[in-house]
């Protein structure tokens, strides 16, 4: 009867420990694509899983700030960490693992060479752009229509997408004739072909600080495991992994 007890409680301290040694993992959906390579990257480094859930960055800020248990936040931009970590969300301030960079994308036949003229024009309806209340590359897209004075031309042909993700949804079914995205989507294994792209001018907009940092819940939880995987996406093997799916290296 004893032994009996002793291995019912070794199941579960077991389980306990396999539960334990599976982060979750908040991810900003521009970063969905080469997150495939990081958590396999990393299984091989360290053993461990990683659970990932994908969102906007703006939409995981408001989950987390009211107890969404995230044991790290791989942000698309420094403002939302920033913030969690001002409010007592994170344990230290977030440091920056990638800078985005933003594309027009489209699998319509539009001459992108000529993409403000195409996308002002009669031949263009539909523009999709993510959410620039919640999502840091809508924003930045924003910025570049009015820095480049489209955004009075564009205004009514804009849909705006729930993240990046949704965004990429509308541009690939041909939902709509044109919108912007990630780099790291177009030129990831899954996309790469599909349509075609033209990268924006850098003085358009702010190529995109994209910060990492480890929540509240990840501490209390599996603080070794949380820290191992923050280092990891800040090493060389895992920057090599962003600098392949088009990011810029700090």
């Amino acid at each position: 009867m004893i032994r009996f007890s002793l291995f019912i409680a070794a199941m579960f301290l077991s389980h306990a420990m396999a539960h334990a040694d599976t982060l979750t993992v908040a991810v900003a959906a521009n970063v969905q694509y080469a997150f495939d390579d990081l958590q396999a990257a990393f299984k091989k480094e360290s053993g461990h899983d990683l659970k990932p859930v994908f969102n906007s960055s703006g939409k995981f800020f408001s989950q987390i700030a009211n107890g969404a248990p995230f044991d790290v936040f791989l942000s698309a931009d420094m403002e939302y960490p920033e913030k969690l970590y001002k409010e007592g969300h994170a344990i230290a301030p977030p440091k920056v693992y990638a800078h985005g960079a933003l594309v027009l994308w489209t699998v319509k036949d539009l001459d992108l060479d000529r993409w403000q003229t195409v996308l002002a024009g009669p031949g263009v309806n539909k523009i999709a752009v993510a959410n620039p209340k919640t999502a840091p590359y809508g924003r930045e897209a924003m910025k570049a229509l009015a820095s480049l004075q489209l955004e009075q031309a564009v205004k009514h042909k804009l849909v705006f997408g729930e993240s990046i993700a949704q965004t990429n949804q509308y541009i690939h079914s041909g939902a709509v004739e044109a919108g912007f995205t990630a780099k790291s989507v177009v030129v990831s294994p899954e996309m790469k072909g599909q349509g075609k792209w033209i990268e924006l001018p850098k003085d358009v907009y702010q190529p995109i600080a994209q910060g990492i940092v480890i929540l509240k819940h990840g501490q209390k939880n599996n603080s070794m495991l949380a820290q191992q995987f923050h280092d990891f996406v800040l090493s060389k093997s895992a920057r090599a992994i962003l600098e392949r799916y088009g990011y810029i290296l700090p």
